[in-house]
């Protein structure tokens, strides 16, 4: 494992014209001292697929000699507006044959989906750096006054020079000197910058990655449904890497974005060609099934701590409950990161792309998007609604029984997906709906999560493997999730009233 360290960039750039002198900083607030002025030369390589697929998602990647953090760079956009993540890795801890770190190559997979990365630029920067100083000699800030020599590696590119400003904030800065930085640089002469980075200056212009446009007053049925499709496949874009990295509740976002996905081709199945949509629709089947591997023994691990809180449990009825799991979530976390290096998950990320570019109409593509939502619902509530009269005719507390409110609970989430994709259309009666299906679904679930905790503690308490006093609080936990369960289905049987 490289030693890589990201941090977050927050910093402002300006467009100023060669030889121009900066302001004096020191009159910024906060402001007691500088640093004397280094100067260092900075010659950086940067690389993108052929088809720029980083540059179109604001992303960069470079190996840069010279100055304080030479090394590899990744720089990604951040939560924070005006903000980038920055993932570096230094040469001592990069491959000695010069290839590119796998930290910096992983999280950008989504994007790049295994396309070869190639040189596309070569960066010479002359940079003066002037840090600012509060009190107790704390950082505030970097200024850095650059000329920059840019040479294009693209088929007829070419090269430019320009200067520029950077003034970017420390650990000890304060976005009230940001704002007076910016009004003070300004004022010396910086303008906006005419790119948003010295690559994207570098290569020129780049096909910028756009949200979908927004709905009209009456959207159609294809409208309405790429719109959310397209909302959805960013999602999973965005969760991607988050997964990489098992960042938390990542695994269960991406399972749910998975499952959004393809609850759009089962519940508006006549709006898109059905034979174009059906392989799509499979793949994210199964790449939820994968993640849902994950996701469940997370959870389970999740239960079992909980259900042990407060309680003189010994550590023998804490291996027993917990231990096994643990084991099976790091497998299942092993072979979801396998299945999404694969080429067959990035042939799906593929086919979402070239659905959303041009997506294949079905008969009723064209119908009103608010019929075709209408028409969604309809059919799930009847769904659900048959599922319930079956339940009715089963022995209350029976496995069967247990098993038809999972189906209830499985109908109820796709009526609750069919009524989040209305959401644009802005519909009163879609939310009321919506929140019917989601409080269906939530009891139902926690229901469901009772009867499997209620299953595995039985499980272990004819094991014969634990003492009488572990028995004793297998009990106590028992008896609680049998509470738990009880106000579940009330809770189911309130919300069934609204469906």
């Amino acid at each position: 494992m490289l030693a890589a360290r990201e941090q977050v960039e927050v910093e402002l750039k300006f467009d100023v014209d060669p030889g121009i002198t900066p302001p004096d900083l020191r009159v910024l607030p906060g402001v007691v001292a500088t640093n004397a002025p280094e100067t260092f030369t900075l010659d950086a390589t940067y690389f993108d697929t052929e088809n720029l697929d980083l540059a179109s998602n604001r992303i960069t990647m470079r190996r840069r000699r010279g100055g304080h953090d030479e090394g590899w760079h990744l720089k990604r956009p951040a939560d924070v507006p005006g903000s980038r993540r920055e993932l570096q890795v230094g040469f001592d801890d990069a491959p000695a044959d010069g290839d590119i770190p796998d930290e910096l190559v992983n999280p950008v997979l989504v994007y790049t989906r295994h396309r070869p990365l190639m040189p596309v630029a070569a960066i010479s920067t002359v940079r003066t750096i002037t840090t600012l100083l509060g009190t107790d000699d704390v950082k505030l800030a970097e200024f850095a006054d650059d000329r920059v020599t840019a040479q294009s590696l693209l088929p007829g590119g070419t090269s430019q020079q320009w200067s520029e400003w950077e003034f970017e904030l420390l650990e000890g800065g304060t976005p009230r000197l940001l704002k007076a930085a910016h009004k003070l640089l300004g004022a010396a002469g910086g303008r906006e910058p005419s790119s948003a980075s010295k690559l994207a200056r570098a290569i020129g212009s780049t096909p910028v990655v756009t949200p979908p446009p927004a709905l009209g007053p009456h959207p159609s049925a294809l409208e309405l449904v790429i719109a959310d499709i397209t909302r959805h496949r960013n999602s999973l874009i965005a969760w991607d890497p988050l997964v990489r990295e098992d960042a938390d509740d990542a695994v269960h976002q991406m399972r749910v974005t998975a499952r959004r996905l393809r609850s759009v081709f089962s519940g508006f199945p006549t709006v898109l060609d059905a034979a174009h949509t059906e392989h799509i629709a499979g793949e994210l089947k199964l790449l939820a099934r994968i993640l849902g591997e994950a996701r469940d023994s997370e959870v389970q691990l999740e239960i079992d701590s909980s259900l042990l809180r407060d309680e003189p449990a010994s550590d023998a009825l804490v291996q027993a409950l917990a231990g096994r799991e643990s084991e099976a979530h790091d497998r299942a976390v092993a072979a979801t990161h396998a299945a999404m290096g694969s080429q067959r998950y990035f042939r799906l990320l593929d086919a979402i792309d070239e659905l959303i570019a041009d997506p294949p109409p079905g008969p009723e593509a064209d119908i009103p998007a608010t019929t075709a939502v209408d028409k969604a619902i309809s059919k799930s509530r009847k769904h659900i609604r048959k599922a319930q009269r079956a339940l009715a005719e089963l022995p209350e507390g029976s496995h069967e029984w247990a098993e038809q409110l999972h189906t209830i609970r499985k109908r109820a989430k796709r009526l609750r997906y069919s009524t989040d994709a209305a959401e644009p259309l802005r519909k009163k009666k879609y939310k009321k709906i919506s929140k019917t299906a989601k409080e269906l679904q939530s009891a139902l679930g926690d229901y469901n999560d009772s009867r499997i905790n209620r299953a595995r503690l039985a499980e272990l308490a004819a094991s014969g493997e634990l003492s009488g006093m572990d028995l004793f609080l297998l009990g106590r936990i028992d008896a609680r999730e049998q509470a738990d369960a009880e106000q579940a289905i009330a809770a189911y049987r309130r919300a069934s009233r609204d469906l």
